[in-house]
């Protein structure tokens, strides 16, 4: 990827900017907390999980709150908490839930305010089905300035064991980025260590490559794409990139193409199949993914216009062609899926649901990235009948995006900065056989003042079944390893 620097004082002011503004008022009045007469952060009123999350631990995000009593009850049992914070030791919840599938938690709480006991009450519905027990995200800085200053994570969501992948201080401050598995397999995924010691570390089966995706003729090595369910191809777009900046809320960053095409990897042969039909000049192609079944490639297109002059103007399409699985060609008939110039607006980061039947992506205004659009929506496509909706009950206050598949495609988790505006963070949400969505809710925390302090994005967020079973060791080993060279196919 080929990036603009920024000069060191340009990004120290801009840094003194965003605390300053991070910093006004109570960290308490910038989250998404609950409505009705207790406010509760995180929100944890009236959703739906899986029985095999971690603690739902919250507190009461009120001033002036005492003698709050809250008392969970399943099935005639009860467990009762005293205080304004409510931790569930792990051990504890895992007895009170595991038999909850299929059930509905009664909570009802009280509490003493300014003299005068306040009443509240709300359930927690326990989902019949399971959701992939790992996750895997980029820490990063908001501001997405400190690129140096990264590390890649990966934590057990039925639990609050987090183990370090990569991290900048293994790859000499190198950015890393983009960690995606492929078919939520723990032992098929990839990520990137950009700069001259860079590569893509492939984990295949368990075994770990670096590889230089990249090849005479192409715009720049690979940057955003999915790994092939046979584990054989990536598909990949190419881009060159450049950020800019704004001065009003909501829109802070811009990120732009000036140039991108797709590329077609074959990880047994070492070849780039480089096609002329995904890679014209006169079209932005980018965030490509496969179908489920790997017969289909889509990615969002979008007329080659000038930029930063005329941003607002680039408004890209979902697209769809077959996937030829021999040779890695992708075929020159495309079909839209979503027309941009028609839905007056702009999709990225498609993803498509393990079951077939749903393709799932972000929509804002313009442009390819939405993290700072507070209108970034992110839409349902019914692959079996054409239908399109908008999530709009899973719609937050900011920008929606970074999406990811729970491997029973029962359960999706995607990056929110609602409430705060300023730091993404990991939100699951239950999605049924017809579509139909639940209460999104934060990644539980063993504290519940944990977002209040945390000072980094969750970026990516990417569902697994399995662990990768990376280590920081081996992070630093593949840096300090040459990268496998890649040729054009014949």
């Amino acid at each position: 990827m080929k990036y603009l620097c920024f000069h060191k004082a340009f990004v120290a002011v801009l840094a003194c900017l965003l605390l300053a503004a991070c910093q006004s008022g109570d960290p308490s009045t910038a989250v998404a907390g609950s409505e009705g007469p207790l406010v509760i952060y995180p929100d944890y009123k009236d959703v739906t999980i899986p029985a095999n999350i971690a603690p739902l631990n919250f507190r009461y995000a009120m001033e002036g709150v005492r003698k709050a009593t809250t008392t969970f009850t399943l099935d005639g049992r009860s467990v009762t908490f005293r205080g304004t914070e409510v931790e569930w030791p792990l051990r504890k919840w895992k007895a009170f839930i595991e038999d909850a599938a299929g059930k509905t938690v009664s909570v009802e709480a009280r509490a003493t305010i300014g003299g005068q006991q306040v009443n509240d009450s709300w359930t927690i519905t326990v989902s019949e089905d399971s959701i992939d027990g790992w996750l895997t995200y980029r820490l990063i800085e908001p501001a997405y300035q400190m690129w140096n200053e990264v590390s890649i994570m990966e934590r057990c969501i039925e639990n609050f064991n987090e183990t370090v992948i990569c991290d900048h201080r293994l790859t000499d401050n190198a950015c890393m980025n983009c960690h995606v598995h492929g078919q939520q397999r723990g032992d098929l995924s990839i990520y990137y260590i950009r700069g001259p010691k860079g590569g893509a570390i492939l984990n295949r089966d368990g075994g770990l490559r670096k590889l230089n995706l990249n090849a005479d003729g192409m715009l720049s090595g690979t940057v955003y794409g999915e790994l092939h369910p046979s584990g054989r191809f990536g598909v990949f777009s190419t881009n060159i990139i450049l950020p800019g900046l704004h001065t009003t809320a909501g829109s802070r960053m811009e990120v732009y193409d000036t140039a991108s095409d797709l590329t077609v990897a074959d990880f047994d042969h070492n070849v780039m199949v480089n096609l002329p039909h995904v890679a014209r000049a006169d079209a932005f192609e980018t965030f490509p993914c496969f179908s489920a079944d790997g017969n289909s490639v889509f990615w969002c297109v979008a007329d080659t216009l000038p930029v930063p002059e005329r941003i607002h103007e680039v408004l890209y399409s979902l697209v769809r062609a077959d996937f030829d699985a021999s040779n890695g060609h992708i075929s020159e008939q495309v079909d839209t899926v979503w027309s941009a110039s028609a839905n007056h607006g702009s999709a990225c980061h498609p993803k498509a649901s393990p079951d077939g039947r749903w393709i799932m992506f972000t929509v804002a205004d313009y442009g390819t990235f939405p993290l700072f659009h507070t209108e970034s929506t992110l839409c349902l496509a019914d692959l079996q009948n054409g239908e399109v909706k908008a999530l709009t009950d899973v719609k937050g206050d900011k920008s929606d995006t970074y999406h990811s598949w729970s491997s029973n495609g029962r359960w999706f988790v995607f990056a929110s900065k609602r409430g705060d505006g300023h730091y993404g963070k990991p939100y699951f949400c239950h999605i049924d056989a017809e579509g139909n969505t639940s209460k999104p809710f934060v990644l539980p925390q063993k504290s519940s003042h944990f977002y209040d302090y945390n000072f980094r994005s969750f970026n990516i967020p990417d569902l697994a079944k399995a662990s990768t079973g990376m280590t920081p060791a081996d992070a630093r080993r593949m840096f300090k390893a040459a990268s496998e060279p890649f040729k054009n196919a014949d």
